[in-house]
């Protein structure tokens, strides 16, 4: 189990986002964040990286500047600045919480495996410090953000109250209405909408054919009891995620599919010290 819960005046908070340093939402939860805490951290990546999904930087250096003494900007992907927070800039202790967005739109459904808002929580998850996704819904250019203001500061209160298991994340979705019109604060699971991602083909100023990778057609999800449903009655939704991927159903559906090796004289068991192999440590 992750160190909840504990006492948030005492917590040290990490900020970041997938929209830039410079983004209106990491301003929103920056203030969030201090509205909490007193120890409040700030590293985000230097320019937007929506939809950048869980992607490091493995082939190019990063450049980290420091724009104040508790708040540096990132040449890199939220994941990076995750990373590199914990492990490098935040110095004396790891920080007790992360705290990811706000985005600048919503992160339901199938948004969470592409949402570099989502990764940089997730990353956290990993490092196995407690952390939350806040996104928050727009329609066509409008947002709420002082409807994110309004229920984060309780919604991280309500969550830090209780034992999280390890890789356990948040991801909170702040409905796009004014804080006045919130029916409420919701738990439910992720869903999917009923149609997937557009591809536009069109063409530019000067003729040539380019294609789009456009938005989802449609928000109605294919289950209403799930994060899409909940936001279409105008609630905070709040959903835990886990970055273990398994089907667990289907890996005991293939139990016997694929029968193991008969054990040899001379087979042995995997050494310990395994992990020592030499590699470049990159990932496959």
């Amino acid at each position: 189990m992750l160190k909840l819960p504990f006492d948030l005046k005492k917590a040290r908070i990490l900020v970041t986002n997938d929209d830039g340093i410079h983004a209106p939402g990491l301003k929103v939860l920056e203030k969030i964040a201090k509205s909490l805490s007193s120890d409040v951290w700030v590293v985000a990546p230097e320019s937007e990286h929506s939809g950048a999904s869980h992607s490091l930087t493995l082939r190019r250096p990063l450049q980290i500047n420091r724009i104040n003494p508790r708040k540096f900007a990132v040449s890199g992907t939220p994941s990076d600045c995750t990373l590199i927070a914990v492990n490098h800039i935040i110095p004396d202790r790891r920080p007790d919480i992360v705290l990811s967005g706000v985005n600048r739109g919503a992160n339901l459904g199938e948004d969470v495996l592409y949402s570099g808002t989502v990764a940089a929580a997730m990353e956290g998850a990993m490092l196995g410090i407690p952390a939350i996704a806040f996104s928050q819904v727009r329609v066509k250019d409008k947002l709420h953000w002082e409807t994110a203001a309004a229920f984060a500061p309780q919604v991280i209160r309500k969550l830090v109250s209780l034992p999280w298991p390890k890789g356990v994340l948040m991801s909170v979705n702040f409905p796009p209405v004014a804080p006045k019109d919130v029916t409420g604060i919701e738990a439910g699971r992720q869903g999917r909408r009923m149609s997937h991602v557009e591809v536009v083909h069109a063409r530019d100023p000067f003729e040539r054919e380019v294609t789009w990778i456009g938005d989802f057609p449609t928000d109605e999800p294919e289950h209403p009891e799930t994060d899409l449903g909940i936001i279409l009655t105008k609630a905070v939704s709040v959903t835990p995620l886990h970055f273990d991927l398994t089907h667990a159903a289907m890996l005991r559906r293939m139990d016997g599919l694929f029968p193991k090796p008969k054990a040899t004289a001379k087979t042995k068991k995997p050494a310990k010290t395994a992990n020592k192999l030499k590699t470049d440590g990159l990932p496959r």
